[in-house]
């Protein structure tokens, strides 16, 4: 596995608009700088992941780059819901959390498989 460092920068600088956008957005009061943490860190991942994390096996870089951008939209889809919405902190912390947690499963599940 390698990590280049200059798509990782760039997957950051994303996430961390995304989530000033999310920021912006936030219609819950009081859970705007939870919403735009938690934005930058579960979108980071992902995009990371889809766009600088590359293995020696080609069919394992493809597969975990699709992998990352079907869950970057995915929670990019669950955090414009909590942008737009009343929300309780441990609601947003769970769903996300689970999101992630699934996302690093099947993740270490395809790397591990090495096709």
């Amino acid at each position: 596995m390698k990590v280049n460092i200059v798509p990782a920068i760039i997957a950051a600088a994303v996430s961390a608009l995304l989530a000033y956008g999310l920021y912006a957005l936030c219609h819950a009061a009081g859970q705007e700088t939870l919403l735009a943490l938690g934005g930058f860190v579960c979108l980071f991942l992902p995009i990371a992941t889809a766009i600088a994390v590359r293995f020696s096996e080609g069919r394992t870089s493809t597969n975990t780059a699709v992998l990352g951008w079907v869950f970057f939209f995915v929670l990019l889809i669950s955090h414009a819901v909590f942008a737009f919405v009343q929300f309780a902190t441990p609601s947003y912390i769970i769903i996300n959390g689970i999101l992630l947690l699934i996302f690093f499963g099947v993740t270490y599940a395809v790397a591990k498989a090495k096709q």
